[in-house]
C-alpha cells in the first residue's frame, strides 16, 4: 500500500514523509488523497502531532510566563530561578522535532508507525 501512487504523483511511502517534512503538506493530503489509505493515515498523524505541539507549545509559554512573574513578585532570587524555566520551550522543541524525524523515518520505510494518542485518532479518521 504505501508504494502505490498517490494523488501528487509520488509513491506513498515519499508523499508520507513530504507531510512530515511539511505540515501543511500533510492538511493538504487530507483533502486531496482519496485512495491510498496509508498516506491518508500519515497527514492526519501529520497534522494532529503538529497542532498538538502548537497547543502544547504555547500553554507552557503562558504558564512559564505566569509562574515566572509569580516567582519574581515574591523574590529576587526566584526571579533569577525563574529564567530556568525558559529552557522548557527548548526542551518541548526537541522533543517535537526527535518524534518528527522518528515519525518520518518510519513513515518512508513503510512503517504505520503511531504516536501514543494520536495515532488512534488518525487511524479512525484516515478510514
Amino acid at each position: 500500500m504505501e508504494n502505490e501512487k498517490s494523488a501528487l504523483g509520488l509513491d506513498g511511502n515519499i508523499t508520507a514523509l513530504l507531510g512530515y517534512i511539511i505540515p501543511l503538506v500533510g492538511l493538504i493530503l487530507i483533502f486531496i488523497e482519496k485512495e491510498n489509505r496509508f498516506v491518508r493515515f500519515h497527514a492526519f498523524q501529520t497534522v494532529l502531532y503538529a497542532v498538538g505541539f502548537i497547543v502544547i507549545y504555547i500553554a507552557s509559554f503562558i504558564l512559564i510566563g505566569v509562574v515566572s512573574a509569580v516567582l519574581a513578585a515574591i523574590s529576587d532570587v526566584l526571579a533569577l530561578v525563574s529564567i530556568l524555566f525558559w529552557f522548557i520551550p527548548l526542551v518541548l522543541w526537541l522533543g517535537w522535532l526527535v518524534g518528527l524525524i522518528y515519525a518520518a523515518v518510519k513513515s518512508y520505510g513503510g512503517a504505520m508507525f503511531k504516536f501514543p494518542v494520536i495515532g488512534n485518532l488518525a487511524e479512525k479518521w484516515s478510514s
